[in-house]
């Protein structure tokens, strides 16, 4: 156990200190930073007391890693997230728990967790709070990614990777079946009397394993909100208010004009912040639009008007552009997804319908 502790707080610190070397660093990356930092403090505590006692301490990496996973969540998804003060509040349980069991001295020891004995107020109180910050921030945060996901396509022409998030989905299912396990293992501990002694094996093990993953998925992560506007901020405002019959004519009739004649899909980047700020509009309105009005959402608008160029281009006998490339001109950012949303809206290859027009 001992050697894991070790390796958990070289490995911590490894990563926080690569997390600190990434260039143009955003919210995001100095959340990650402090967080793997505070986890590798936790390994080293761990290690201490293994050293001192011989067992570590009374100590939950619940109520540190639960809050700073929400933190980054938000980070991500939340375009006009900002660090402050107040948010260090979140580990306020977490120092509290921490403090009070070496004043306590409370072992890590599930068996006989509720004996009734002058710190069983402390345990009780301990899994009450541990229960609770894992049950009430992994299910906000888990909200936050669904949602983030689902409005994917009313924010993004191109939808990359790194947009989608999909590797902190990888660390709440695994986050989740190594709080389930931990859980069975407290209930056969101290209900059952069957004791596990390698429930803190377990405990830094999982911890390790995400440690190793938060440091090398969070280097690659880039920031997914690239423009925040002024106008977008006015959305969340105003985003009760209904489109006039007038309104909502003039805004698809300026939107259709402004893609004709601009072509603004051209462009890989192409969002719909720089579309509300293009056509002077807020993103709710444009979007309601869309949905309402024309019957798509934005990553469909944009793309069918993508998916015209590469078929206006493809018949044109005098192309001597490779498919590939026809496609990047048109606006798609990348071989797979040019092949896949073109099949999806052709039901053939680029290729197959390059040779259906010879």
């Amino acid at each position: 156990m001992e050697i894991i502790a070790w390796i958990g707080f070289s490995q911590g610190l490894f990563a926080a200190i690569i997390m600190m070397s990434k260039k143009n660093r955003t919210i995001p990356d100095k959340i990650l930073t402090a967080w793997l930092t505070l986890l590798a403090i936790e390994f080293f505590s761990c290690a201490i007391d293994y050293r001192l006692f011989n067992y570590p301490m009374l100590s939950s990496s619940f109520l540190l890693f639960n809050p700073a996973f929400y933190l980054y969540v938000r980070s991500l998804v939340q375009p006009d997230f900002r660090l402050k003060p107040m948010q260090l509040a979140h580990l306020l349980p977490f120092l509290f728990f921490e403090i009070f069991a070496y004043i306590l001295h409370e072992p890590y020891m599930l068996f006989g967790y509720l004996n009734l004995d002058s710190t069983y107020w402390f345990r009780l109180a301990f899994a009450i709070a541990s229960l609770t910050s894992w049950v009430t921030y992994n299910s906000t945060a888990t909200l936050l990614i669904y949602r983030h996901r689902s409005r994917l396509v009313d924010e993004f022409s191109n939808i990359e990777s790194n947009k989608k998030i999909t590797w902190l989905f990888f660390v709440v299912i695994f986050y989740n079946l190594y709080c389930l396990v931990l859980v069975v293992s407290g209930i056969f501990n101290v209900f059952m009397y069957i004791e596990f002694p390698l429930s803190p094996v377990v405990n830094y093990s999982a911890l390790l394993v995400l440690v190793y993953v938060l440091g090398f998925y969070g280097l690659k992560q880039d920031v997914i909100f690239r423009e925040f506007t002024d106008i977008t901020k006015s959305d969340e405002k105003n985003s009760s208010q209904m489109l006039s019959e007038e309104q909502t004519n003039v805004i698809k009739g300026d939107l259709i004009e402004y893609f004709e004649k601009t072509k603004p899909y051209l462009n890989p980047d192409l969002s719909m912040d720089m579309l509300s700020k293009s056509l002077g509009y807020p993103k709710h309105h444009i979007t309601e639009v869309l949905n309402k009005e024309i019957g798509k959402n934005f990553f469909q608008f944009v793309n069918e008007y993508r998916i015209e160029a590469v078929k206006s281009t493809l018949s044109d006998d005098k192309n001597y552009f490779s498919i590939e490339a026809i496609g990047y001109e048109c606006g798609f950012n990348s071989k797979s997804s040019f092949f896949t949303i073109f099949k999806k809206a052709t039901g053939q290859t680029p290729l197959q319908y390059k040779n259906s027009k010879i």
